[in-house]
């Protein structure tokens, strides 16, 4: 497979925007997020990154399909339900954290090494707009929940390789609708940061 990684800034990304909305809804369907989404909702949440202009979206090309991607942007351009748990915490920068989004790969491309490229340009990008901090978030599920494959394996040590810590005293709540509601229920997530 040869596979094309190619970074988008800001209005760049639009010609993308559904099909980044289509493989999101793909992926996060998978275990542990258990996405139940739709097109429509995609659209609006993906276009934080079309309208900042210090946004970067990695996409990940086989040919001309989208096959994975990645997105980060300055915490401080996000809405203020990821940015709660900082200004609860205290002692955190808005302006020097970077949220690093959603990192999405089908499952026949992985174990190629994109989760690290993923990180680096991230990484890089959040230098270049002058934050020293990278955060993302996870969901947090019980290890005996119903819906966990056999065959799940976290990727807590992925992300510790990578130089990431947990941080169980932050966490944010975010509402979407998984498989089996009727409607979109809250679900905890637990941050992850990592100093630059």
């Amino acid at each position: 497979m040869s596979l094309v990684l190619q970074n988008f800034h800001g209005h760049a990304l639009l010609p993308h925007l559904d099909a980044l909305g289509s493989l999101r809804i793909r992926v996060f369907r998978e275990y542990p997020y258990l996405y139940d989404g739709s097109l429509e909702y995609e659209r609006e949440y993906l276009r934080i990154y079309t309208s900042s202009t210090r946004s970067l979206v990695v996409l990940v090309f086989d040919g001309k399909s989208v096959v994975g991607a990645t997105t980060c942007l300055p915490i401080s351009d996000e809405g203020p339900e990821f940015q709660q748990a900082f200004t609860n915490a205290g002692g955190y920068d808005l302006g020097d954290i970077c949220y690093f989004g959603e990192s999405i790969l089908l499952p026949e491309y992985r174990g190629q090494g994109v989760g690290k490229e993923f990180f680096a340009r991230r990484e890089a990008h959040a230098r270049q707009i002058g934050c020293h901090m990278a955060a993302f978030c996870a969901v947090d599920r019980p290890a005996d929940h119903p819906l966990r494959p056999a065959s799940y394996r976290p990727l807590d040590d992925f992300w510790q390789a990578q130089g990431y810590t947990r941080h169980p005293e932050l966490q944010a709540t975010f509402v979407w609708k998984e498989i089996g509601e009727e409607a979109e229920s809250p679900k905890k997530l637990t941050f992850w940061l990592k100093r630059l």
